[in-house]
This record gives C-alpha cells, sequence and structure tokens, in this order.
C-alpha cells in the first residue's frame, strides 16, 4: 500500500490508481476539435446549416472545448445520438438520422490521422506512472473511448505500468455503468475503498462514488479553466479514502511507500 500527496492532501492505504484518459492522461484537445470540425463539416455535407449548431451541441466554438461538454466526455456513441437529434428536428426521420451520422461520423475518421499519434501523455504523466509502479500501486485506465483506443494509447506509448484497463466495447461494462467501480477492482484485484480515481470530469467523480474510492481531479489537461461538478446530491458509499483533492498537472502528484 501507498500513500499519494497532492496539494496537501493525503491518501493513504492506496492499492491501485485508476485513470481517465483523456483530459487526464492524455492531450486531446487540438485532436478533439479536428475531429468535431470534421464531423460537422461532413454532416452539413448532407444536411445544410447544421455546421455550426453541431459545433455547439458538441461544445466547440472559437475559444476551444468546453472540458464538461459532450466532445470532451461524451462516448462516440453519445456524440452520434447527440448529433442525429439535430438532423431529425432538420425533418428526417430517426433511422435516417442515426444512419446519415454514422456515414458522416466514417466519413470524418477517414480524413484525419489516428488519434494515438496526435494524444500525447501530458506533463508528468509517464513520472507519475513509474512512481506509482515504483511504490507497487498498481495502474488501470477507464474510459468513455473505445477498447480499441484505450489499447492502442498503451501500447503506443509503451505504459507498462499500466496492468488493466477498459473503454467502450460491446460486453463489457461503461465506466458510467452504477457497478464499474465493482468491476474493475475486482478484475484488478484490490478493494474500492484502497482505489484512488484521477479524472476530469463529474462521471469520473461519480466513479469514486459508487465504493468509497478517494478521488483526485486533474483540472489541467484542457485549455480553458473549469470546476468539476462536486455532485453533492450523489451518495457515497463511505470508506477511508472517500475524499477529494484537486491538481492541474500530473507533476504535483507524489507517491510514498
Amino acid at each position: 500500500m501507498a500513500i499519494i500527496k497532492c496539494q496537501g492532501h493525503c491518501f493513504e492505504d492506496i492499492q491501485a490508481v485508476i485513470f481517465d484518459k483523456d483530459g487526464t492522461l492524455a492531450n486531446v484537445e487540438p485532436y478533439l476539435r479536428l475531429v468535431g470540425e470534421a464531423r460537422s463539416h461532413c454532416i452539413e455535407a448532407q444536411v445544410p446549416r447544421l455546421y455550426l449548431p453541431v459545433m455547439q451541441a458538441l461544445g466547440i466554438d472559437e475559444n476551444g472545448i468546453d472540458p464538461t461538454g459532450l466532445m470532451a466526455v461524451g462516448s462516440r456513441e453519445e456524440n452520434k445520438i447527440a448529433t442525429a437529434a439535430y438532423v431529425a428536428a432538420a425533418g428526417y426521420g430517426w433511422t435516417s438520422a442515426l444512419a446519415m451520422v454514422e456515414k458522416a461520423f466514417l466519413q470524418a475518421q477517414t480524413q484525419l490521422p489516428a488519434k494515438v499519434t496526435q494524444t500525447p501523455l501530458l506533463e508528468g504523466g509517464t513520472a507519475l506512472l513509474q512512481r506509482l509502479k515504483s511504490v507497487g500501486v498498481k495502474v488501470g485506465i477507464a474510459s468513455a473511448d473505445t477498447h480499441e483506443e484505450v489499447a492502442a494509447f498503451v501500447n503506443y506509448n509503451r505504459l507498462n505500468s499500466v496492468s488493466w484497463y477498459c473503454g467502450i466495447s460491446a460486453g463489457k461494462l461503461a465506466k458510467t455503468h452504477p457497478n464499474f467501480l465493482a468491476f474493475a477492482c475486482e478484475a484488478m484485484n484490490i478493494d474500492c475503498s484502497a482505489t484512488l480515481i484521477i479524472g476530469d470530469s463529474a462521471s469520473d467523480l461519480q466513479l469514486s462514488r459508487q465504493g468509497g474510492a478517494g478521488f483526485l481531479g486533474m483540472t489541467g489537461g484542457w485549455q480553458r479553466e473549469f470546476a468539476i461538478n462536486l455532485l453533492e446530491d450523489v451518495p457515497s458509499d463511505g470508506g477511508a479514502n472517500a475524499a477529494i483533492a484537486f491538481v492541474n498537472r500530473l507533476s504535483q502528484v507524489e507517491c510514498f511507500d
């Protein structure tokens, strides 16, 4: 077990740390903007005058990406459904709207480089992962990205310290599922209450509250300043590490055995 310190806060008896990927470990904002622009252009090619409405729905404007918006925290499927709602509102049936959006998303993907080559680790990420491994802490990644992209991220960056990861895939629980923390901790063979979640969104905080895990909010992965909704109306299962702290750089996190 280890002690993890940051900004004057101390998480004790930690057996495992589960990271969010995009915006927490990976610098994804420039790439996600390209994705949003490409998808919106491909939608507008089928339905005129939808470029700006779709961009706004995704949380993208001239100032960048909203870290709490759909493009930043939503899964591909959630982005697809939200975009399809705009297409349907333009006069298309729901089934047709979904098909049109899927076509646009696939077209957009062909115009873009591989995500893993465009989303490097944020500053301090590599060193933190190495420190966690050196003090015997298990490391996992839980993401709303596809399982294939999470695997590519781990392999491309040679993250040998990561012992478990999970993204969106058929047959796997999504990280927003109410039993996901128990599922992840069982897979890693550790206790939920001895786990620290590090993420950049309210959904990551909600994940920690499923089983009394600690939560460390990482708010420095985006250009815009933002605050993570503390979800005071969501009960915590308690536990010794059911506490919250925040950092804006991964280098601010210290580990001790």
